[in-house]
């Protein structure tokens, strides 16, 4: 699938705070940054840097302090609690390190458990084909390996249909080999899927697979460069 050139998210001066008592801690300031539709971005920058406060507000997970966020014709930094909820559970598909599937449900029920909650989805067999794993929706998690569980937690954040696909350090617990086959899956699902992607991670490599790559460093992005000509997760090692 052809990739839009629209822009799908900005930030505007975005910053965040945090208060603890009497600290008060700056996570983020003046973060400028657009991503367009159907972008593979990678967001690099070393421990404490803001990468996670970042993916958050992304996400509608955290609020802006100060600062404008876009998604589409959305102003998310105006959406009250209700309709953030309704935000991140129809527009925003959320992968974590770890894999964060409930251990009495089976493959196919840890995807099937987003309809239970109110969110229209597609068939979870599906879902489950689109990973490679049609043939093991019936296994429970600790009757697969690392990167079949983290497949599922894929399956389960496409199975809504995301315009947004997040990703936490999705590799973080794998091997590379593994690694790399879910680094092919989640690339897929921006050349093929037309979907956009963006992925935290320390690992300076993973640039080389990105359409954009954000760098950020003291609460703030600091460069962002463009990838005319992406390498295939299949080309890097780690």
């Amino acid at each position: 699938m052809e990739k839009r050139d629209k822009t799908l998210i900005e930030f505007k001066n975005v910053g965040k705070i945090y208060h603890t008592g009497d600290i008060v801690y700056e996570a983020l300031h003046d973060v400028n940054l657009s991503i367009d539709e159907g972008e593979m971005v990678v967001v690099l920058g070393p421990s404490g840097a803001g990468k996670s406060t970042l993916l958050n507000m992304l996400g509608g997970l955290d609020s802006a302090t100060s600062g404008t966020i876009m998604f589409g014709e959305k102003e998310v930094t105006a959406l009250n609690d209700r309709e953030l909820g309704v935000f991140r559970a129809t527009d925003v598909g959320i992968i974590f390190q770890f894999y964060n599937l409930i251990p009495t449900l089976t493959a196919i029920e840890n995807v099937a458990l987003m309809s239970e909650l109110g969110i229209d989805i597609m068939d979870p067999g599906e879902a489950l084909k689109l990973v490679g794993l049609e043939d093991r929706k019936n296994n429970f998690p600790s009757q697969l390996s690392g990167g079949q569980q983290q497949r599922v937690s894929i399956a389960r954040a496409i199975a809504k249909r995301p315009r947004l696909l997040l990703c936490d350090e999705p590799t973080g617990a794998l091997d590379t080999v593994t690694g790399k086959e879910i680094l092919k899956l989640l690339q897929k699902q921006s050349t093929e899927g037309g979907r956009t992607v963006v992925m935290v991670t320390h690992n300076s490599l993973f640039a080389d697979i990105a359409d954009k790559v954000i760098y950020v460093k003291n609460g703030t992005v600091t460069e962002i460069t463009i990838n005319e000509s992406p390498k295939d997760a299949d080309e890097i090692d780690w």
